[in-house]
């Protein structure tokens, strides 16, 4: 029973099989394909797309769909285009605009975020939470659904300013850019507040703040400028019950100690950051969620990607929040054989 394995960890219950997730799988048209017997691609009608991801959802038994609702849109006018690379298959995803309302760090240092960005009204914010979240529910009715924010902290500011003007600006005066970055906190936070009064059990704070080699700004800033934001948001949700998980990719390992502080339940990591630091000091008190690498696949080694498989498992079979994942995608350029292989060697050895 997937969602009751899902909703076991989530709560550090330690159901009888190690439950899993995945990310971007469901829109492999030729894993899905295989996995399914179906015939959707990207070219597909929507609907065709949707019901063949809901189908391989289903076959690889998923126990938590990752899932966020804030985003970039909420800004308004206030966002940054950087164009967007090829990922999905076809090219479906490419985007060449880039643009910016902002033209020099100045700019992004004057910017006050708690004044300039939209404020919607709590009654809209609670039913876009609670809508939301019931179509994850109507989607995947066997795995444990949530909703949540993608642009909190880092993630906001990358997607308001840009990579170029978000580093230079910080670069020429961290303290004042902090200081805005603690305004664009506070600005989110009649968003998690609305979340805290949907109905809305699980909720993913998605947070890019670092880079694959590790922190971006010294360690120190963080502790300053974005950790009590942090802190702030997770309270209402807290206070009201609701699950609270974590993601960021990249290297987190140094900062998993500072989040355990802000309130969350639980990470979601990719291979760059310690699995085994984060069992060790946190995986019988928190839900830890993937770490496999997804290079691996891409190689289409049986024998790695089952080393790879041995080695999350060895880690996460103790801890009883641990949801097994490829931690950074199956991206389409997956070869078919080695997912099903993955999966293979993952149903075989899921169960404690």
């Amino acid at each position: 029973m997937s969602l009751h394995d899902g909703w076991a960890a989530l709560h550090l219950e330690m159901p009888p099989r190690v439950p899993r997730t995945e990310y971007s799988a469901e829109f492999h048209w030729d894993l899905v394909n295989a996995v399914t017997g179906g015939n959707a691609f990207e070219s597909s009608e929507p609907e065709v797309r949707e019901q063949a991801s809901e189908a391989f959802v289903k076959a690889w038994n998923y126990d938590l769909v990752w899932n966020t609702l804030i985003a970039a849109d909420d800004f308004g006018p206030w966002r940054t285009r950087m164009g967007q690379g090829i990922y999905r298959a076809d090219g479906a995803d490419w985007d060449d605009r880039v643009s910016s309302p902002f033209c020099s760090p100045e700019e992004v240092l004057r910017f006050d975020p708690l004044d300039a960005l939209p404020h919607p009204k709590r009654r809209e914010l609670i039913d876009r939470f609670e809508a939301d979240y019931k179509e994850q529910q109507r989607r995947f009715p066997e795995a444990l659904a949530m909703t949540g924010v993608y642009v909190t902290c880092i993630s906001g500011l990358i997607d308001l300013f840009g990579w170029d003007l978000m580093l230079t600006a910080c670069g020429e005066d961290p303290e004042a850019f902090g200081e805005m970055a603690l305004r664009y906190g506070k600005w989110l936070e009649p968003y998690v507040e609305a979340l805290s009064e949907a109905d809305v059990p699980v909720v993913m704070l998605h947070d890019d703040m670092v880079w694959t080699s590790g922190a971006i700004f010294p360690p120190c800033w963080y502790r300053e400028f974005v950790f009590p934001s942090i802190k702030k948001l997770v309270r209402p949700l807290r206070d009201e019950g609701k699950r609270v998980l974590f993601t960021a990719d990249g290297n987190y390992t140094e900062f998993i100690a500072d989040l355990v502080a802000c309130g969350l339940h639980g990470f979601v990591m990719e291979p760059a950051t310690n699995l085994a630091y984060a069992a060790e000091e946190f995986g019988r008190t928190h839900v830890l969620v993937g770490n496999a690498d997804t290079r691996i696949l891409l190689r289409n080694d049986r024998d790695a990607i089952r080393r790879e498989v041995e080695r999350c498992m060895a880690i996460g079979k103790g801890c009883p929040g641990y949801f097994m994942a490829v931690g950074n995608h199956i991206p389409p350029n997956t070869p078919v054989e080695a997912a099903l292989y993955y999966n293979e060697v993952y149903e075989e050895l899921s169960r404690r």
